[in-house]
């Protein structure tokens, strides 16, 4: 028995010494990194927004503005539930940024700018949210851009944000909704919807485990999932899908899918894709990849890939045959556009608490 009482003895003297060494916060004193939590369920906000006066602030942007400027640190910004009816904008000054939300379907940041040539003449002015700086977070809320298909360039979302994490979001628009600029991006269980382009820009991206959503366009309209715009062939941008799911829009299911949906076509003449490990529905259309009208020459030099999908829109038969085109086998070949190598997610993502998948297993 006295082995056993002494074995209780020094488990009861851990526990207390474990209990002792909580700091303020709730977290162990020796986690000197303390943004591993950043991304669970409770965290302590730095300031809190709410529509109903509730919160530090009633405005996204007033919160911004009186967050610290080029911070190494971390700062929290926690929306309460509610529509945000606000055009942000995130300047480069203000780095290491969260915005946390009540959940995709309760924390709403809606705007309505299009380019129209009289209000907005530049498609970067449209953005409902748009961050520059770096090591931005977003977990838990969506953007929207509610122009409608009718209406041209409509951004939901802006990201230059350079090593920027989208944890849980809606990314909600027709065209252009999403512009994922420059830089080093990671989109993980996010559900982004649109019609022509709706994923475009020249921006370092690996979206995983997201949700692809086709939506029903103006008439005749062709739409398409991505437009990476790479100009110079000794630049290594481009967009990654994997273990995504893509898929039709109830609206473009009830109009019996009017609108053709494309994987993508080349911005640029060096336009980089690949879509992995995938579901893609019938809504994707048989040749799989549309040419930019007039540059027919982009489809040489683009690199579109697709490696290991599924679904009755991932069969390859029927696929363009440009030279720039590539039905991958080879797991060497894929694993160039996974997260630890394509954006090089072991050196940075750790930090930020988000999962993902580093390589081509789950």
């Amino acid at each position: 028995m006295a082995p056993i009482l002494h074995m209780f003895i020094f488990l009861l003297a851990s526990t207390e010494l474990i209990v002792a060494r909580l700091a303020e916060d709730g977290l162990p004193t020796w986690v000197k990194n303390k943004e591993l939590y950043l991304l669970r369920d409770q965290v302590e906000a730095d300031v809190v927004v709410s529509t109903d006066g509730t919160g530090d602030y009633l405005k996204i942007m007033d919160a911004v503005e009186n967050a610290p400027n080029n911070s190494d640190h971390r700062y929290i910004i926690y929306l309460k539930k509610g529509l945000y009816l606000e055009n942000v904008l995130i300047s480069a000054s203000k780095s290491n940024l969260m915005l946390l939300g009540d959940g995709m379907s309760n924390t709403i940041i809606s705007g309505n700018r299009s380019k129209d040539g009289v209000h907005w003449n530049c498609t970067f002015d449209t953005a409902t949210f748009a961050v520059i700086g770096n090591g931005f977070i977003a977990k838990d809320l969506t953007f929207e851009n509610t122009a409608g298909p009718q209406m041209n360039q409509s951004v939901a979302l802006l990201s230059d944000s350079d090593q920027s994490v989208f944890f849980r979001c809606g990314i909600m628009g027709y065209q252009d909704t999403l512009y994922a600029h420059y830089n080093l991006q990671f989109y993980r269980e996010c559900r982004i919807s649109g019609t022509v382009d709706f994923i475009f820009g020249d921006g370092t991206v690996v979206f995983q485990n997201c949700e692809i959503i086709a939506r029903k366009g103006r008439p005749k309209q062709k739409n398409t999932i991505t437009a990476h715009g790479c100009e110079k062939l000794n630049e290594t941008t481009g967009f990654s899908f994997q273990f995504c799911n893509i898929s039709a829009d109830l609206d473009l299911i009830a109009s019996d899918y009017s609108n053709p949906t494309y994987l993508g076509r080349p911005w640029q003449r060096y336009s980089r894709t690949i879509f992995m490990q995938s579901y893609m529905s019938s809504v994707i259309s048989p040749e799989g990849w549309l040419e930019w009208e007039g540059q027919e020459d982009f489809n040489k030099t683009l690199f579109y890939a697709e490696y290991k999908n599924y679904g009755l829109g991932a069969n390859l038969s029927l696929r363009v045959k440009w030279p720039g085109f590539h039905a991958i086998n080879d797991d060497a070949q894929a694993d160039i556009f996974t997260v630890s190598k394509f954006i090089d997610g072991n050196s940075w993502l750790p930090s930020t608490g988000v999962n993902y998948t580093g390589g081509l297993t789950a």
